[in-house]
């Protein structure tokens, strides 16, 4: 399979969890904003708000293939924040489980930040 093919795989596979996970947020953007309130994050509306649109818009762009490299490393950022925020509870195994899959995804997008969004995007990268 050619590599550009493979980039767009992985570029799709990777965003899906961001587009749901932000469009979920922002219909639902008060209960967001409640959960972010109870585990003691500032400003939890802004927040929920900040979080919601990261997720939705930088999945989007990271699918599209659009200011890839500044979508991917914010959003390898927000999954490393959002590891060392949520899921830092090691005697829980899930929570042990969710901060792996986050570390492992700020992997993947640290890759694609580094390398770019590859010929078949907006962009049309040459990786």
């Amino acid at each position: 399979m050619p590599a550009s093919t493979l980039v767009l795989l992985g570029r799709v596979l990777i965003s899906i969890i961001f587009i749901v996970s932000g469009f979920g947020k922002v219909t639902n953007i008060g209960g967001t904003a409640g959960y972010f309130g109870s585990v003691g994050l500032p400003m939890p509306m802004i927040t929920a708000w900040v979080v919601a649109l990261l997720e939705l818009i930088g999945g989007l762009a990271v699918l599209v293939g659009f200011q890839t490299r500044i979508a991917a490393l914010l959003l390898a950022l927000f999954c490393v924040a959002s590891a060392v925020v949520a899921h830092f509870d090691f005697a829980d195994q899930m929570q042990s489980i969710q901060f792996m899959k986050n570390l492992a995804m700020a992997g993947g997008l640290l890759v694609l930040a580094a390398f770019g969004p590859g010929a078949l995007s907006v962009e049309r990268s040459k990786t």
